[in-house]
């Protein structure tokens, strides 16, 4: 299995769960790298967004609040930092702040840009997965790093009986690499 195809069959797993909803830029038109893998979901489930990550964070903790499982697709790290206050000021504490009453499921989709086969400059390329880790209580952060591990870590964020939102941290090189 190919990082790539798995991937896609992931997305369009997701896509058939009937609460659902695949949010952000390049969610449902072409743009990123990303999208190739959105491709064959079904239009009604994609909500394209325009360049707004802190809008777009809360438009999904929205979704999420109201019953939906929003994939909030961040094609960059760098500007998924955009919404950091988001995540670490409302999503993240939502739990501790409701007593566990308030646990809005969230799949946060990010990744480490590609810089091959052309480097598109060191804003699009970090990776902060550890400073994420040490920044959230609630939200767990997962890379994932090898097709294997793809489809085990979206369908646990999708099922967890823990409700928890989920940060999955693809490499953008792996798309055609691995």
């Amino acid at each position: 299995m190919k990082y790539f195809d798995e991937l896609k069959r992931t997305m369009e797993w997701l896509a058939q769960k009937p609460d659902t909803l695949f949010v952000g830029q390049t969610a449902g038109v072409p743009g990123t790298f990303m999208f190739q893998t959105l491709r064959d979901v079904p239009p009604e489930k994609a909500l394209e967004f325009p360049v707004n990550e802190s809008f777009q964070m809360q438009f999904s903790l929205g979704l999420a609040l109201e019953g939906y499982v929003p994939i909030s697709v961040y094609p960059r790290q760098n500007f998924l930092l955009l919404a950091l206050g988001d995540m670490s000021n409302m999503i993240d504490k939502l739990n501790a702040m409701s007593g566990g009453t308030v646990k809005p499921r969230i799949i946060i989709r990010a990744a480490t840009g590609p810089y091959k086969p052309v480097h598109p400059g060191h804003q699009h390329i970090g990776n902060f997965a550890d400073g994420f880790r040490r920044i959230f209580d609630w939200i767990e952060v997962v890379e994932v790093n090898e097709p294997g591990e793809i489809f085990p870590a979206y369908q646990k964020a999708y099922e967890r009986p823990d409700r928890r939102p989920t940060l999955l941290i693809e490499d953008g090189n792996f798309y055609n690499e691995k």
